[in-house]
C-alpha cells in the first residue's frame, strides 16, 4: 500500500529530497517543468497521474474545496500551512501518508498537516 505525491512549487526542495531518501515516491513540479502551470491544471495533472497534491499554498486548498463541493474528481490534496507545521513534521507526516495509504483512500480528500 502506497501513494505517490506531487509537490507544487511551494514545497521546499530539501523536503522533497528528504522524502526521497526515505523511499517516498514524490514528483516535484519544479523538476517536471510544471511549476508555472495554473493551479487547476496542476491539480488535474496530479489527478491524471494518480498522485496526491502536496502544497503550502492556501489557494490550492480553496481550489480543492471548490472541486469537492461541485463534485469534480481529484486525487487528493495535502495542505501544510507554512507557519503551523515544522519541517520535521512535514517530512514525517508526508512519509506516513505516502507509505500507509493508497490512491483510493485519497480520492476527493483534503487533509491539513500536521496530522
Amino acid at each position: 500500500m502506497s501513494v505517490g505525491l506531487y509537490a507544487d512549487v511551494h514545497v521546499p526542495g530539501p523536503a522533497i529530497q528528504q522524502l526521497r531518501r526515505r523511499g517516498v515516491d514524490v514528483l516535484a513540479a519544479t523538476e517536471a517543468g510544471t511549476h508555472e502551470m495554473p493551479d487547476h491544471e496542476l491539480l488535474a495533472l496530479a489527478t491524471s497521474l494518480q498522485r496526491v497534491m502536496v502544497t503550502q499554498d492556501i489557494r490550492f486548498r480553496v481550489l480543492a474545496e471548490d472541486w469537492q463541493r461541485t463534485g469534480r474528481r481529484f486525487a487528493g490534496l495535502v495542505f501544510a500551512h507554512q507557519h503551523r507545521v515544522s519541517f520535521g513534521e512535514l517530512i514525517v507526516d508526508l512519509e506516513l501518508i505516502a507509505k500507509a495509504t493508497d490512491a483510493a483512500y485519497w480520492e476527493n480528500r483534503i487533509e491539513q498537516l500536521p496530522l
